[in-house]
């Protein structure tokens, strides 16, 4: 398929729920920021997020990179993986896996956000996982499951596996593949996977240094959750919807193609 020929030249629009054009600006908006960072993996790693009202969900188109997907590119799938609007793009079957098996048991969650970046990957391979060494790290670790690596993610028995290790957590860490986070908005899983990042970079960052890291208490990692409703004055989330907006600003500044 030649992806250059086959790039949406019209709006979708017209087509969808007013919620359902919303839910796409934002994750196409999310896909950018993802290539902003310099998280995205070329046309690899996924981000999903489901339609208001229904079990179906938004998917990237596999093939594009994340700097290109616009509202309208994004395709939408049902839990089973079918297509439900006329789409020249496939998508990716391990996004698939990964993103259903999330979606299919956590009705909380609105969005998954899944990336394999090097700090990410780095501290996956290592057997402590996300040490309690930074601020960042905390607020992790507040939320933090471990999922073993069974290969690319392409065995639909795998699913079960990875929805209990999930269990009720934000943070879910690939091991020897990458990071996750999910939560009840685009804007809020986007901000984890800024915190989950982080962590990871300051992590490896450390280690190289060599010197003897300074553990943070039992007491403090405790209290950890009480911490960010402090920090964005609410008990849910990590206080997304505070940072989206400006974030939005940010990227329209660059490139406000993604609400096309």
């Amino acid at each position: 398929m030649n992806v250059a020929q086959v790039l949406p030249s019209r709006s979708v629009k017209d087509q969808v729920s007013a919620a359902e054009w919303q839910a796409r600006v934002d994750l196409a908006a999310c896909y950018r920021l993802v290539a902003m960072h310099g998280w995205d993996d070329l046309i690899f790693t996924h981000i999903s997020a489901k339609v208001p009202g229904t079990e179906d969900f938004l998917i990237n188109p596999f093939g594009l990179m994340f700097h290109e997907i616009t509202a309208s590119s994004l395709v939408k799938i049902d839990q089973a993986g079918n297509k439900l609007m006329d789409s020249p793009y496939e998508i990716n079957p391990a996004g698939y896996t990964i993103h259903s098996a999330v979606h299919e048991v956590r009705h909380d969650v609105a969005c998954v956000l899944h990336t394999h970046t090097a700090a990410g990957v780095a501290v996956s391979a290592q057997k402590q996982g996300i040490l309690p060494i930074s601020q960042q790290s905390i607020f992790v670790l507040s939320s933090l499951a471990y999922h073993p690596y069974e290969g690319v993610a392409l065995n639909h028995e795998e699913k079960a596996r990875l929805q209990a290790d999930l269990g009720d957590s934000s943070f879910l860490m690939l091991n020897n593949h990458g990071l996750l986070t999910c939560s009840s908005s685009i804007a809020d899983a986007f901000l984890m996977m800024f915190t989950f990042q982080r962590a990871c970079e300051i992590q490896v960052l450390a280690q190289t240094g060599g010197a003897e890291l300074i553990p943070i208490g039992g007491q403090i990692l405790a209290g950890a959750r009480a911490m960010i409703a402090g920090v964005t004055k609410s008990t849910q989330g990590m206080g997304g919807a505070l940072a989206w907006p400006a974030l939005l600003r940010k990227l329209d500044k660059q490139d406000p193609s993604y609400k096309e």
